[in-house]
């Protein structure tokens, strides 16, 4: 019986999730929010507007960054936490993903 009420209170935590249906999504920012993060720093490093390869290696970061970043929804990652059979099922779909034969 606790397995019914811990599957419902489960799905009913996503329906009312804010990120219900879309778990994971790339991170989004720009070379400008790194721009202002660097300013932010302790170090309070200011970049001169003209240096065309400061600028180039900030757009670069931004650029791969929002390639390898993912933000998730709490709810989703706590469940990967709390079963890590779960997680490397999802790995193995991940690993094969285009190879199944239809």
């Amino acid at each position: 019986m606790g397995d019914i009420i811990n599957d419902a209170y489960g799905f009913i935590q996503c329906k009312e999730c804010p990120w219900y249906k879309q778990c994971v999504t790339p991170m989004r920012f720009t070379a400008e929010d790194l721009r202002k993060q660097i300013a932010q720093s302790p170090m309070g490093m200011n970049i001169p507007p003209g240096d065309a390869g400061l600028e180039n290696l900030i757009s670069s970061m931004a650029s791969s960054a929002q390639n390898s970043i993912l933000e998730g929804c709490p709810i989703f990652i706590e469940r990967l936490r709390s079963n890590p059979k779960l997680a490397e099922k999802i790995k193995e779909i991940m690993k094969s993903w285009g190879n199944e034969e239809e």
